[in-house]
């Protein structure tokens, strides 16, 4: 899952993203005004100020991240990058091609993040004229986008379990509710050995072990389309998969994710069990009925053994 996607979910985003460009737009009447989102490799242009002008940028549009100047922006730091004049930066080298195609002749961006330093996006003036940013006015964008920060981290925290940062059951159901006739599948799995380890090294250690399994999740799903991982609560986790998928291919995912799970330093006696339920497109089922079908799987799975993994069958309920 991505954080355009989870951007669906929060309310109001569209009245405050407009409210931001108003803003911007009064301190720097001149420039057109746009905000963006940022991952890895990809920006995607979420909402113009509303102007008539002749820079090649359109709402909505996705673009290699590595061909925008967003992508030299320090997030480290906080600090915004400014080119008043393109044509005179050296180190933009063959880049100045891009931005002539696009008519930017002039740059300023802000970077914004939520609160635990992860990135979100940028801010950005542009301007198909040489411009000149002064000091006052970059502060007060940066207070703005500051203000729209902790609105976003308001709405994350709505949707975010608060020890590993994972989604949580609030976000699930949402996602449901939104999606629920695409079809899909679930992965609901939880620890074997978990209560060992609260009893013997503390809920300290636990929390340690929680962690650590919600980065093997998001290392586990990376890559995947359409996917995200959510903390149901106490050792139970819950990874949602949009795409269809054949049994052999969730057999080999199923897998390799136990096998991920399995190794642990401190002595720490732990290990997997997963159960599998999928539910078609246009399907009837409501969220309950599906964790309920995952979640028996899971006793299946448990039941065999451990560290294993079980599809969820009609026939096998008593």
């Amino acid at each position: 899952m991505t954080i355009f996607q989870e951007l669906e979910m929060y309310k109001n985003f569209d009245e405050l993203a407009t409210d931001l460009l108003d803003l911007a737009k009064e301190i720097l009447p001149e420039q057109f005004i746009f905000l963006s989102s940022i991952n890895d490799t990809q920006q995607v242009i979420l909402k113009l100020s509303n102007d008539n002008t002749s820079i090649d940028v359109t709402e909505g549009t996705i673009v290699n991240l590595n061909d925008t100047l967003c992508q030299h922006i320090d997030f480290g730091t906080k600090q915004p990058l400014i080119y008043e004049d393109v044509s005179k930066e050296s180190s933009l080298g063959d880049f100045k091609n891009i931005l002539e195609k696009a008519n930017i002749k002039s740059y300023l961006g802000i970077p914004i993040s939520f609160v635990n330093g992860e990135k979100f996006g940028t801010l950005c003036a542009v301007n198909d004229q040489v411009s000149r940013f002064d000091e006052k006015s970059i502060h007060l964008l940066q207070r703005i986008v500051r203000m729209f920060s902790y609105y976003l981290d308001l709405e994350r925290f709505a949707y975010r379990d608060v020890l590993t940062n994972l989604y949580n059951r609030r976000y699930l159901a949402k996602f449901f509710e939104d999606h629920h006739d695409s079809g899909g599948t679930v992965f609901f799995l939880d620890l074997d050995g978990f209560k060992g380890v609260n009893d013997l090294y503390g809920h300290d250690a636990g929390d340690m072990v929680l962690e650590e399994v919600a980065s093997r999740l998001l290392k586990f799903i990376d890559g995947y389309e359409d996917v995200f991982a959510v903390r149901l609560g106490g050792d139970e986790f819950v990874i949602h998969f949009s795409q269809p998928t054949s049994a052999e291919r969730l057999s080999e995912m199923a897998t390799r994710l136990l096998d991920s799970l399995m190794t642990w330093d401190d002595d720490f006696q732990l290990s997997a069990s997963l159960g599998i339920a999928t539910y078609s497109i246009n399907s009837e089922i409501d969220l309950k009925t599906l964790l309920k079908n995952a979640d028996f799987a899971l006793f299946q799975a448990k039941k065999s053994g451990k560290n294993a993994y079980q599809f969820f069958e009609t026939e096998k309920i008593v």
